[in-house]
């Protein structure tokens, strides 16, 4: 997958932080850190939270970020009601493999992920990535002009 993501799009910088991979549209390779928001992600641990179930050999949880509309139109309205360890409250099994849901904590800004991406999401997840990262592009295009000003 990370290899996939970082040769289809160009322009994208992969930043790797306690095993987990972060892609960022940045093609001159000079974003601030205050600009660094990742289109998408690749998280193998439960360090962040515990629904997921990552600490299992081979499970990775795909993210990536969609624009509002997207968002709504495959999920509703984003959840933004937490539980006591601040994960979304959902009718989703944050630890189901292999299929497109609502993140567990970062759904309320328009993210989705994947539980160890197989067959039955393989086919979904293109355009997600591909909407993720011209969105992406857009925001770095909309940025550039507004301090070209």
């Amino acid at each position: 997958m990370k290899e996939h993501i970082s040769s289809t799009f160009a322009g994208v910088r992969v930043m790797e932080a306690y095993g987990d991979t972060f892609f960022l549209y940045d093609p001159d390779g000079d974003l601030p850190p205050e600009r660094q928001m990742p289109f998408a992600t690749i998280v193998n641990s439960d360090n962040y939270e515990r629904v997921s179930d990552l600490d299992q050999p081979g499970a990775y949880r795909l993210n990536i970020g969609l624009t509002k509309a997207t968002y709504t139109a495959m999920f509703g309205a984003p959840p933004t009601e937490r539980d006591e360890q601040g994960v979304l409250k959902t009718e989703f099994d944050y630890a189901e493999r292999d299929r497109v849901m609502p993140h567990p904590v970062y759904a309320s800004q328009h993210w989705v992920c994947v539980i160890s991406p197989g067959r039955a999401t393989l086919d979904a997840i293109g355009p997600l990535l591909t909407e993720a990262y011209d969105f992406a592009v857009r925001k770095h295009a909309n940025h550039a002009r507004r301090t070209a000003l």
